[in-house]
C-alpha cells in the first residue's frame, strides 16, 4: 500500500541569498501542486544552497512534483537537484513521540 503521508527534501545547489526574489513568485505556483499539503522552504548556513521540506499526500505525486516543477525550477536556475521521498506513515508513532508539527497528539 502507497504511503498517504509522503515526505520530499530537496535541496538545488546554487548560491544564492534567500530573500523574495527566491519564493515570491515560487508560492503562488506551488499552490497549484496537486497533492501538496505544505511546505518548509531551507537555506543552507554558511552555503547560501537552496531546499524545502514539503509533504505530499502520495509518492506519485511527489514523483511527479520532483520530476516536473522542481527539475524546471533546478534547470532553470542552473544547479544541480538533490530529491529524496521519505514514508511518512511508519515514522507517525515516533514523530509524535518527539512532539513533531507534522503528526498532533491524538485527539
Amino acid at each position: 500500500m502507497s504511503p498517504t503521508k509522503v515526505f520530499l527534501y530537496a535541496e538545488f545547489q546554487v548560491s544564492a541569498p534567500f530573500g523574495p526574489e527566491i519564493w515570491k513568485d515560487a508560492n503562488p505556483a506551488m499552490h497549484t501542486v496537486k497533492g501538496l499539503r505544505n511546505k518548509t522552504w531551507l537555506s543552507g548556513v554558511g552555503t547560501n544552497t537552496i531546499g524545502g521540506f514539503y509533504e505530499f499526500d502520495s509518492v506519485e505525486n511527489a514523483r511527479a512534483y520532483a520530476e516536473g516543477m522542481l527539475t524546471d525550477f533546478a534547470r532553470r536556475a542552473g544547479g544541480s537537484l538533490t530529491v529524496k521521498l521519505f514514508n511518512g506513515d511508519v515514522v507517525q508513532e515516533a514523530s509524535r513521540g518527539m512532539n513533531s508539527p507534522f503528526f498532533p497528539a491524538a485527539s
